[in-house]
């Protein structure tokens, strides 16, 4: 079953060597996990021959038409920033209410509302998943209390392991980095009365038919849905994503939001996204990544025959999580061999043992696998 810890000292460090494994009980604090690492910073810098699965934006983007739509807003920077007919398009998007949309610089910028705007008393973050959420409560004097998956549950949601009494809950559907899409209705369990229960969505979009969201259910007392255009469409750069909660949510985060903090080229940016043609356009990409992801997991499948490497899974994300000895090594090969991968003992939950895949194309991922299996084999040597 999962493990609860308490963690009530903030903390960053580089992970030591013995963490525990996943489902096991960590010490005090942030120790060992540094919760401000993230993909980027394994190829930032980096040659431009370096092949990137480190970052889960997907390739090949912005596309052309996106660009152009950007491009065009640039006469009007003279104005400040009116957000008013995005919010409308995104309201649009999932057939809520105006009032329930707020649009946020990029989904990173909603947990920080959150933790400023929320009197949270036992805030919960459900691991492992991505760590800014932890750290942006962190950073606003929050304890934080942790509920760790465990692999060997595949790190699947076990609702009766989140206290009754939390009153703020964070959990990430489908989540980063495991992939694991938890059942809507098992998230929406969660709710309670008084309880904040934040959802983040960054990925869904990523997930054919965008099956088990919540980002249009209005039933479910205390949800926050967060929801971020960057992957998708590549707008990491540009910084822009949205929240949907209840409308007294969406007043006070907006209380605590600086003045006009989304640009008006994002603002296009999301106007432009979820027009009708550009959400066909993110379902057949969706439809491609579940493609090119069962071909990178098979092609793992392959390699583990003679190698310890398992796959996490089912996997619903555009990435894989994976799990082999010597993960540091192997990861320092790659990059010598031309391929950056995400380490994962920086997530709470997870140890030295484990790399993210971000899913690319089935030419690039054979090449991985050949760079993989001379990198493992290196590192054994």
């Amino acid at each position: 079953m999962p493990s609860r810890i308490r963690m009530p000292t903030p903390m960053s460090a580089e992970p030591s060597a013995d963490l525990p494994a996943a489902g096991a009980a960590a010490d005090g604090g942030s120790a060992g996990f540094d919760l401000r690492h993230h993909g980027d910073a394994e190829v930032r810098g980096a040659d431009s021959a370096l092949t990137d699965l480190a970052v889960n934006v997907r390739a090949g983007t912005p596309p052309d038409w996106l660009k152009a739509h950007i491009a065009a807003s640039l006469d009007g920077l003279a104005a400040y920033p009116d957000g008013r007919v995005a919010r409308e398009a995104v309201a649009a998007r999932h057939g809520l209410p105006v009032g329930r949309v707020l649009l946020t610089a990029g989904a990173a910028e909603a947990f920080v509302l959150l933790a400023r705007a929320i009197p949270a008393r036992r805030p919960v973050v459900v691991h492992p998943q991505f760590t800014e959420p932890e750290a942006a409560l962190r950073d606003a004097g929050h304890p934080v209390e942790r509920v760790v998956l465990d692999e060997r549950d595949g790190f699947r949601l076990a609702a009766a392991a989140v206290p009754e009494d939390a009153d703020l809950v964070v959990i990430g559907n489908p989540t980063n980095p495991t992939s694991v899409l938890h059942p809507a209705d098992a998230v929406a369990g969660l709710a309670r009365p008084g309880r904040t229960l934040v959802v983040d969505e960054a990925f869904m979009d990523a997930v054919p038919g965008e099956s088990e969201s919540l980002a249009a259910r209005t039933d479910v007392p205390g949800l926050v849905v967060l929801r971020s255009l960057t992957k998708t469409w590549g707008l990491a750069g540009l910084r822009i994503g949205y929240v949907l909660a209840e409308p007294d949510t969406i007043t006070a985060l907006e209380r605590v939001q600086p003045l006009w903090p989304v640009s008006s080229p994002a603002l296009a940016a999301a106007e432009a996204c979820c027009t009708p043609s550009a959400l066909a356009e993110a379902a057949r990409a969706a439809d491609r990544t579940a493609a090119d992801r069962a071909h990178l997991a098979d092609r793992l499948a392959e390699l583990a025959e003679s190698a310890e490497v398992r796959v996490c899974g089912p996997a619903a994300g555009p990435f894989l999580l994976i799990r082999v000895e010597g993960a540091a090594a192997i990861r320092t090969r790659l990059r010598e061999l031309g391929f950056a991968v995400r380490r994962g003992d920086t997530f709470p939950g997870l140890g030295p043992e484990w790399l993210r895949l971000a899913v690319r194309d089935r030419a690039t991922t054979d090449r991985f696998i050949i760079a993989l299996t001379k990198a493992i084999a290196d590192a054994a040597a």
